[in-house]
């Protein structure tokens, strides 16, 4: 007996000597976890203001909804963002002392779904008024990637509590932090079924476990987190606890991100605050912690819908619900946000905006001290442009697939192979031409695939590049060079060697088919190689060069191969470098922070836009009337037959990957589509890169802010002069085929097309073009719409070997360029445009 009780009394000793060291030991680390902020504060990303307009589409709910994501709230004091308060058709907006903007109310007033007035006591009557900003995202850790909204107990809904504690710990509120029958429960059924189905962890445990131990499944780790979970208990309350929890818990992924806590939850999946989910929404929250990967709505619906559907179960076997209340959350369908993760957390332009602003500011102070980082990314228009990037990689993939795709006849049968290949990944960058203000941003197709940020990566440029090629020719009327150019000068598309240096270059055409004399709008329209080097030659490389430097494209060689993009530039570069032409010949820096401010609202440092003038006015307007030929009549006339007919202007181009820049009289889009691996992609930017530009602007236009799409403002200095299509004259009454062209004033024709003597006047000479008929600039009766030319425009010509190729390869050839010339009929069977 005494050997018992000396071998009890040891081994009680020895076990309260293991409890009494790990309990010290965790006592400490626990005081100095919770010492500090418990989750790590951040800063916060938020949208630029969404404008409302008189004659805005807009309800009163619209924006009392649009205020409350803002963080404002119908009581007057309760958010130090703002207030608002609704009478009738009315709405007032009273923004709070951490507003984004100053505190003078304004009234909005409504009706018929319209914004008829809008009103401030200090400015009387306004034309438009900013709303609060909507938060995007905060500014996560760059190594532990999750996205967290913080709440506390008050704010958390009973119905999210009553979801959780009834199907993860239903005497959370009575025991001591370990429930010893729950584990005397799991640890029977695991024993009868020899294996581990049971979990007897409490909401304390899980959170011992998140906060301080690793996921491995040892008995001494359930041990230590038992230990831990009772001086939780010991320090902490209840509702201290579940608030712990409730932004802690894991409920899955969006994109790259990890969603923790159940208000990030909501915004996710619900797109809602935490305080207006419903009682189906909690409960599937609720669900998701068992396996938010396994249970997840977007992946596994069904799973999913059969565990909110278990839950609600233990909601009415825990008394929190009747069974007609639980019958009816059932019948209710999941309504998830859309899983596009591009759509609404723009996670790419997020991540930009998170180098911008810790290039000059400090990581921890812009953290700690909870900095809001005002950007100018437009949520709606984001949208848009997340959607027509889904829709047209689709179809960029089945054109790639069908490229790719072989039949082959095994045993009498033709059976189909599709050769394996990289997947091809997009970029699309949309800019306010006249701030420099990136309003929307893609750069990738999938975020939570490839964080690699295609809008930043540097490739070729191809035929986007030409037009500053014309522009520097077109400099010629203002900068004092003898030999003025125009748009309807003359250049010879011929076969071509070009030497520079020690080096022979030699372009070629789309299936070796070459077009003689042609002016250089319709060089530029229909993108013909030869024609553009023969150009860039005649123009002097190093001005082309020094140009496209000042526009921002900094890779930039003095070589014939420049005059065809084979210098690299990123999609984000190149939306800069359009903005000369967009802008009035002015470039815009990109910007994408407007201002970082503290929490009290205070600016603390102000991001503005670079200004740097790089082209006349006049020359900016005549290239951007060129660059309209290239949308209307050439080769990107596909974006007009799919149903873009606003004013625009705009460039595709192909080297191995496709690209198309474009923009209208208020947003500028630039589209990139390639292949990681730099390979060949095989089609044309008109194939690729211009349905994604369509689609968006498509969708652009429908939005307030951007529906008011003008015709370009022409400046000063500049003229319209008519000319007829055959001899690039005047035109008179006698010439009735006809076209519109645009001049810097005093380098017009003035000669008619009915006057005596040869075609070819000054303008037409200038590149010693041998023709006695110079070609029409190509927009009037040319058959097809652009790339066909009609038989009053002269014989395109061949070479032998591209006739040869042309008998194998009928129309389905590739051009190195712009491979995708507009068909020789719409599709609609309409005429051709005039």
């Amino acid at each position: 007996m005494r050997y018992a009780l000396l071998g009890f009394a040891s081994l009680s000793l020895l076990v309260i000597g293991f409890f009494a060291y790990w309990y010290v030991k965790y006592d400490r680390i626990i005081d100095q976890r919770f010492r500090g902020p418990v989750f790590a504060t951040s800063a916060k990303i938020y949208a630029s203001p969404k404008l409302v307009r008189v004659g805005s589409k807009e309800t009163v709910n619209d924006i009392a909804a649009e205020l409350r994501r803002a963080g404002y709230t119908e009581k007057a004091g309760e958010s130090p963002l703002g207030s608002y308060r609704i009478h009738a058709a009315m709405i007032e907006v009273q923004p709070g002392p951490e507003s984004y903007h100053s505190a003078e109310p304004a009234t909005i007033t409504v009706a018929a779904g319209e914004v008829v007035a809008i009103s401030s006591r200090s400015a009387g009557q306004l034309e438009a008024y900013e709303l609060e900003p909507q938060p995007i995202a905060s500014l996560f850790d760059a190594e532990q990637r999750s996205k967290r909204e913080l709440v506390k107990y008050n704010d958390i809904p009973k119905v999210m509590v009553e979801a959780v504690t009834s199907i993860e710990d239903r005497r959370f509120f009575q025991h001591n932090g370990v429930n010893f029958m729950r584990l005397a429960e799991a640890a029977w059924i695991d024993f009868t079924h020899q294996r581990h189905q049971q979990g007897g962890s409490t909401i304390t445990m899980q959170l011992s476990r998140a906060f301080f131990l690793s996921p491995e499944k040892t008995f001494k780790r359930k041990m230590v987190e038992m230990l831990i979970a009772v001086e939780l208990e010991q320090k902490f309350s209840k509702q201290q606890i579940f608030e712990f929890y409730a932004n802690r818990v894991d409920l899955g992924q969006r994109g790259s991100f990890t969603i923790s806590g159940f208000a990030e939850g909501a915004r996710s999946y619900f797109n809602k605050d935490l305080k207006d989910i419903t009682l189906p929404e909690a409960a599937l929250l609720a669900g998701l912690i068992q396996a938010p990967s396994y249970l997840s709505p977007y992946r596994h619906p069904e799973r999913a819908q059969e565990r909110r559907n278990t839950v609600l179960e233990a909601m009415v076997e825990n008394g929190a619900l009747t069974r007609a209340q639980a019958d009816k959350a059932k019948a209710t369908k999941m309504n998830l946000a859309p899983p596009n993760v591009e759509a609404s957390d723009a996670p790419y332009f997020v991540d930009m905006v998170r180098d911008t602003v810790l290039g000059r500011l400090n990581e921890r102070e812009v953290n700690e001290q909870q900095f809001r980082i005002y950007t100018t990314l437009d949520p709606e228009l984001q949208r848009a442009a997340a959607m027509a990037v889904e829709t047209g990689i689709k179809l960029v993939d089945d054109q790639v697939t069908k490229m790719r795709t072989k039949r082959t006849k095994v045993g009498g049968k033709w059976e189909s192979t599709v050769a394996a290949g990289p997947q091809a990944q997009v970029a699309l960058v949309a800019m306010d031409p006249h701030t420099g203000q990136i309003k929307a941003l893609v750069g990738g197709r999938n975020y939570g695939t490839s964080q690699l940020n295609h809008a930043l990566a540097k490739r070729p440029t191809g035929s986007i590049f030409k037009p500053f090629v014309y522009a520097a020719a077109m400099n010629s009327a203002v900068d004092g060079t003898a030999t003025v150019i125009t748009p309807a000068s003359v250049v010879s598309d011929q076969p071509s060697t070009f030497a520079y240096g020690d080096q022979i270059y030699e372009p070629r055409n789309y299936k070796e088919e070459y077009h003689g004399d042609v002016t250089l709008r319709y060089a530029l329209a229909m993108s013909l190689n030869n024609a553009t080097v023969k150009v860039a030659e005649e123009v002097g490389y190093d001005k082309v060069a020094d140009l496209a430097k000042s526009a921002g494209i900094a890779s930039v060689k003095a070589t014939p191969a420049m005059a065809l993009g084979a210098y690299d530039a990123t999609p984000v570069d190149m939306t800069a470098a359009y903005t000369t032409f967009a802008n009035g010949g002015t470039r815009l820096s990109p910007v994408l922070v407007n201002s970082v401010r503290n929490a009290q609202g205070d600016v603390i440092v102000n991001f503005p836009t670079e200004h740097k003038e790089v082209l006349d006015p006049r020359i900016a307007f005549v290239m951007t009337r060129m660059l309209e030929g290239v949308v209307n009549f050439g080769t990107a006339f596909g974006v007009r037959q799919r149903g873009f007919t606003s004013p625009a202007a705009g460039k595709t181009g192909t080297s191995h990957d496709g690209w198309f820049a474009g923009y209208t009289s208020n947003l500028l889009c630039i589209v990139w589509v390639g292949y990681d691996d730099y390979s060949d992609i095989r089609l044309s930017g008109a194939q690729t890169a211009a349905p994604i530009w369509a689609e968006f602007m498509k969708k652009a236009v429908t939005l307030p802010q951007y529906e008011d799409v003008k015709e370009f403002t022409q400046p000063e200095g500049v003229v319209d002069v008519e000319l007829d299509k055959v001899t690039n004259r005047l035109a008179t009454p006698s010439c009735p085929e006809t076209y519109t062209i645009a001049f810097v004033a005093g380098t017009e024709p003035h000669d008619t097309c009915d006057q005596s003597g040869s075609n070819q006047g000054f303008f037409s000479r200038i590149f010693g073009g041998k023709s006695e008929t110079a070609l029409p600039p190509g927009d009037g009766n040319q058959a097809g719409a652009g790339g066909v030319q009609s038989e009053e425009e002269g014989k395109k010509k061949r070479s032998f070997f591209g006739k040869i190729a042309d008998a194998f390869k009928g129309d389905g050839g590739r051009d190195k360029n712009d491979k995708n010339t507009p068909p020789s009929k719409p599709a609609n069977g309409n005429p051709p445009p005039q």
